[in-house]
């Protein structure tokens, strides 16, 4: 889970259920628009609005009421102050949208983590035009509703000189709170004046800083909590106005998929986090999908029927699963999928009969995994889940053969060797994302008709390719 350093390793408003790639030609207006105004233009404007979802009443040649609430919506949901009038930011908007559509209508957005916030930062300008929102990942809960910035005063002046330059790229700029926390978030969020506390602190936060709003991140919390999560979501809406309210929150697969095996747990049905609540309050829903590991026990007995390992970081086959359930609780156009960077190192004890027992040891960034190949002499090769991995023998010398080794085939002669003598042996798995497998999880987005996706993380230490990939996003 992200709040954990380990890792280094949304409506009040109408919110569109129309693509912007269905407005059916470029739209620009010759003047700005306002109540009152009347003539073909506003005609125009109506007919945009409607195809995107926002206006809903008869079309006339006035600027009424109707029209005002409809740009308002629109506004709010692009992250334009909610006038409720048509001026030059509105109208510059409407045409990209219209005029070139592929490059607005999926979002790309990123977290850059507080701890490493000097590399993260240095890598992510000069490339702030492939993003629609970035995230530094700075502030948490504590327990008498205050927040906590993570980092010292230096941090503290590299933060405002990138977000300057995002605000002034056109990016949003959008911290996140976290907590993983569940006695500190429910001690805060069922006590009305600490709940009215932790509103108050956000509000002046995001007002002060001039950020375009706020990421929830509260994982972990009680079930006890949901409601109190929904009413202080709800709350905080209310409180932010026009600025931006995103939830970031956990993913959920099938019951039959989870419990792959075994017997449902009574309490399988019993979550923290109400998701009709959550649509109705937040403006983009962030879906963690990630460290999917053994989670999916009905795709992992698939996969290692085929003789393959599978503890991937996030399998796309799971991802699908994961969106097509809680897209029925959460409109598709307020989805961002979760997309991880990093991956996890492995002991992994095998049985017979290809038995695995996988224990994680810590994650990582790409530049951890390949030295350990080449100086081993293994070739990662990429998996089903569409991740690089291999595996070798740790307590074996490096200068061992490769043919000793195994290579990317210690599994098999571990596997081999347990069943041949009735035993068990140990051995390391490295599996992670590279700029391909983000590239997959951005076709699936866009197959699945999300909004876009989430990246976890921008750190410096991610596939340095990445951002060919984002950069085809535009195109």
């Amino acid at each position: 889970m992200k709040y954990v350093r380990l890792l280094l390793v949304t409506a009040a408003f109408l919110v569109p259920t129309l693509s912007f790639a269905q407005t059916s030609s470029c739209v620009t207006f010759t003047r700005n628009l306002s109540f009152g105004a009347t003539g073909s233009e506003v005609t125009k404007l109506q007919t945009f609005l409607r195809a995107q979802g926002y206006f809903t009443a008869a079309s006339v040649p006035r600027f009424g009421p109707a029209t005002r609430t409809a740009v308002r919506n629109f506004q709010r949901a692009n992250g334009i102050s909610a006038v409720g009038t048509v001026g030059p930011i509105t109208r510059a908007k409407i045409a990209i949208l219209t005029c070139n559509p592929a490059a607005e209508s999926f979002e790309v957005t990123g977290w850059i983590p507080y701890w490493r916030v000097a590399t993260g930062t240095a890598d992510t300008l000069p490339h702030l035009d492939l993003l629609t929102e970035v995230n530094p990942f700075i502030y948490t809960l504590r327990g008498d509703a205050t927040l906590l910035f993570n980092g010292s005063t230096t941090d503290a002046a590299i933060w405002l000189s990138f977000n300057a330059q995002a605000k002034a790229k056109g990016v949003r700029v959008i911290p996140t709170l976290m907590s993983g926390d569940r006695e500190v978030m429910h001690n805060v969020l069922s006590d009305q004046i600490l709940r009215t506390t932790l509103i108050d602190q956000i509000s002046t936060l995001v007002n002060e800083k001039g950020y375009d709003g706020i990421d929830i991140d509260f994982e972990f919390k009680h079930a006890k909590t949901k409601d109190y999560f929904s009413l202080f979501l709800k709350e905080l809406k209310q409180r932010l106005g026009t600025k931006l309210l995103m939830c970031t929150i956990e993913s959920r697969i099938p019951n039959e998929d989870r419990y792959y095996g075994t017997s449902v747990p009574q309490d399988a049905g019993i979550f923290s986090n109400d998701l009709p609540e959550i649509n109705k309050y937040c403006d983009r829903v962030r879906i963690m999908a990630y460290d999917q590991q053994g989670i999916d026990r009905k795709l992992k007995a698939e996969v290692e029927a085929t003789g393959e390992l599978h503890a991937p970081v996030a399998d796309p086959r799971w991802v699908e699963k994961v969106v097509n359930l809680m897209s029925k609780d959460i409109d598709k156009s307020k989805i961002l999928i979760g997309v991880p960077t990093y991956g996890y190192e492995y002991s992994v004890t095998t049985y017979a009969n290809n038995e695995h027992v996988y224990t994680i040891l810590w994650p990582f960034n790409p530049g951890y995994a390949l030295p350990i190949a080449e100086v081993r002499g293994i070739t990662p090769v990429r998996n089903s889940a569409g991740e690089m991995y291999f595996t070798y023998f740790s307590d074996l010398p490096t200068s061992t053969p490769v043919s000793l080794v195994s290579g990317n085939l210690a599994a098999a002669a571990a596997s081999q060797i347990a069943t041949q003598q009735n035993s068990n042996l140990t051995y390391r798995l490295l599996d992670w994302p590279d700029a391909q497998s983000i590239q997959q999880k951005i076709d699936l987005a866009k197959r699945l008709g999300v909004r876009g996706i989430s990246i976890f993380k921008f750190d410096g230490g991610q596939d340095p390719n990445i951002w060919s990939v984002l950069q085809g996003v535009k195109k």
